[in-house]
């Protein structure tokens, strides 16, 4: 048993993935994603521009 040795030895690389042949189902799909995600963004920028939806802050009680 030699020093130089010791300790977790590196893992294998893994071989890499081949590309997937794309049909019209998979093209569909990725374009119904993209345009959701657009949508999103779209909605999330109008919602920043308007001001917070509550009144906010702690309410307080009648009683004094």
């Amino acid at each position: 048993m030699s020093g130089r040795e010791g300790g977790k030895k590196k893992p294998l690389k893994a071989p890499k993935k081949a590309d997937k042949d794309m049909d019209d189902d998979d093209l569909a799909f990725k374009q119904k994603q993209k345009e959701q995600a657009k949508a999103m963004a779209d909605a999330k920028n109008k919602a920043s521009q308007k001001g917070p939806l509550t009144g906010g802050g702690i309410k307080k009680s009648g009683k004094k």
